[in-house]
């Protein structure tokens, strides 16, 4: 088994260390290289358990892990299946600390997938685009028109810079953040 986990997390890096992935996000990236190690292997855990379990599965949910703290940021169908990623990821060797952004799906949204997928491509370029915010550990979700931010920052000033390009962006109901300043 830990053969296998250690093999995920070697395929999830793989795409990261072609072009500028690793090396430059190792660059910029706050943590130490042995830290950004374990929160992918951790990553990868949770993954792997959410695929291995019939009631959650992986499409819905992001997971993301920063120095142990582990967030888990999507929708759910039934309640069972929110109960069971909340233990899957809190049982799972390295989660110091778990954060939950989860919503029961609402086929009703007037925020379709379309639409969602273009708000988080905006707040993304937004981010991208100020050379005051390190975007690489910022993560963006938004569904049901509510943006959701998380991940590590420099300062107080990229967080509320951050927050403010969110908010920003027209057609989202309300922004949700969960960013830390790096310590």
């Amino acid at each position: 088994m830990r053969n296998v986990i250690l093999l995920i997390s070697v395929l999830l890096l793989i795409p990261s260390i072609s072009g500028c992935g690793t090396i430059y996000g190792a660059a910029v990236d706050e943590r130490k290289l042995s830290t950004i190690a374990s929160d992918h292997e951790i990553k990868a855990r949770i993954l792997q358990a959410f695929a291995n379990d019939e009631n959650v599965g992986v499409l819905k949910i992001s997971v993301s892990s920063y120095k142990g703290h582990v967030y888990l940021i999507g929708e759910y169908e039934t309640w069972t299946q929110r109960s069971r990623a909340i233990k899957i990821a809190k049982k799972q060797k390295g989660v110091k600390r778990l954060t939950k952004y989860l919503l029961k799906e609402n086929p009703k949204s007037r925020c379709d997938y379309t639409k969602n997928v273009e708000l988080t491509a905006k707040v993304k370029a937004k981010l991208i685009g100020d050379k005051g915010i390190w975007s690489t550990n910022i993560d963006v979700k938004t569904m049901q028109c509510i943006t959701v931010l998380w991940g590590l920052v420099g300062s107080k000033t990229e967080k509320k810079k951050a927050i403010a390009h969110a908010k920003s962006v027209a057609g989202r109901k309300k922004v949700k953040s969960f960013l830390k300043v790096q310590k």
